[in-house]
């Protein structure tokens, strides 16, 4: 920074010449925060709001956006205020017929630091926020990631490393597909790109989230060991916009037998392929399918609904893991590029029975079907519009549908 005082010493050249390094320090922070900016699903946009050090030895941006969705549900209402097949009632009744509602929550504030330093390299410290935290409607602060990167690592919170981000379609709905898995989680990642950025390997260590259904012989104790995600990814095109990654995940899901008095552990593991694929200028596809045993955090319309394991129901003293599954495919046409593209997609996500089930509204099978429109009135504003259908079906054949309209402003600052 220069003092007004120094700037009534400087001669017309020096004055240039300090300017001149302001401003190669400013680009090379702008060149910082492009490298270190992700992408896809619910990623915001550039900061508006830059500050750097004279010589880009620490940068620091601040930014955000503000959303507001409308919404309104007919022919069926989901419970939840994202649209997540799951929680739709069934059967549905009266009450569950029709809802509007205004939604301003997503709105998010961030902060992010880059450090140039000699003995860790390139330092990155994110932290943000968005407003869904506590009782429904309450606008409640919610902390999504806070972080800090280097060489590599990544230590604190961040999107689990499970998920694909790219290979996630854009949507009004907070949730998105119901068979995606966009979730935080607390961790110790590595992630390192080779083959001239053709290929990248990631590993973590996450913090575990266990839900199950417990039944009357068994107990949920504190976890134990971390969840274990990796990935390997190819990646080609121009920018390695189009890439195909394969995710597995190794789970150890803790629980106490009250019958035996003693502590025992099931098995959960999954995997996962995903994509992204510039097709041609205008068009790219998204695509996904996972499977596994004791994941139903990892997969968007599952997660906390007591999924990872149920009684076995031909002998309740016996516990089991449940088979799950899931797949999308997704499209966006850009029909102005920078400015209108409209998008649409298929999605479902299904729980197996396993000597039979454990209750008959315990769910089986969510449909969900998206077409939406984004049109970027501005550099900072975009309007767009999006219709949803969602089905829950049971396994005792119970089902029900919903179906919901919505519109979105956001302004990004």
């Amino acid at each position: 920074m220069i003092s007004v005082q120094e700037t009534d010493t400087l001669v017309p050249c020096e004055w240039r010449a300090r300017a001149a390094r302001n401003r190669l320090a400013m680009m090379d922070a702008v060149d910082d925060y492009k490298a270190t900016h992700r992408t896809g699903f619910q990623q915001h946009g550039r900061p508006q709001f830059l500050f750097a050090h004279k010589q880009n030895r620490y940068s620091l941006a601040v930014g955000g956006f503000i959303a507001l969705r409308t919404s309104y549900d007919f022919d069926g209402t989901p419970s939840a205020t994202d649209f997540i097949p799951s929680s739709i009632p069934v059967p549905g009744d009266y009450a569950t017929r029709q809802r509007l509602s205004m939604d301003a929550s997503t709105s998010r504030v961030y902060i992010k630091g880059i450090a140039n330093t000699r003995a860790l390299g390139r330092v990155v410290v994110y932290v943000s926020t968005d407003f869904r935290g506590g009782a429904k409607g309450s606008y409640t602060p919610r902390l999504r990631e806070a972080y800090v990167s280097f060489g590599g690592f990544t230590f604190g919170r961040d999107v689990t490393t499970f998920c694909d981000l790219d290979a996630g379609p854009k949507t009004i709905d907070f949730q998105g597909p119901n068979a995606y898995n966009f979730t935080f989680a607390t961790m110790i990642r590595y992630e390192v790109p080779f083959a001239k950025d053709h290929l990248r390997f990631g590993l973590a260590a996450e913090l575990p989230d266990v839900s199950g259904t417990f039944g009357e012989t068994f107990d949920p104790i504190p976890q134990r060991v971390p969840d274990f995600p990796a990935y390997l990814e190819c990646a080609w095109g121009a920018a390695r916009s189009s890439h195909f990654r394969v995710t597995g995940i190794v789970r150890d899901l803790y629980l106490h037998n009250a019958a035996t008095g003693s502590n025992t552990s099931l098995l959960g593991w999954g995997v996962q392929a995903s994509t992204r694929i510039e097709l041609a200028r205008a068009l790219t596809v998204y695509g996904s399918g996972v499977y596994g045993e004791g994941i139903s955090r990892y997969i968007q319309d599952l997660s906390g609904l007591g999924y990872d394991f149920t009684p076995d129901p031909q002998d309740p003293a016996r516990i089991q893991t449940m088979p799950m599954w899931g797949w999308y495919g997704a499209a966006r046409i850009h029909i102005v590029p920078q400015r209108l593209f409209v998008s649409g997609g298929y999605s479902e996500a299904h729980v197996e029975h396993r000597h039979g089930y454990y209750a008959g509204d315990q769910y089986r099978r969510g449909r969900y079907i998206f077409g939406n429109v984004f049109y970027n009135f501005t550099s900072r504003c975009t309007l767009a519009a999006e219709y949803l259908y969602g089905r829950r079906e049971n396994m005792d054949s119970g089902r029900n549908h919903a179906n919901r309209v919505s519109m979105q402003v956001q302004y990004n600052f």
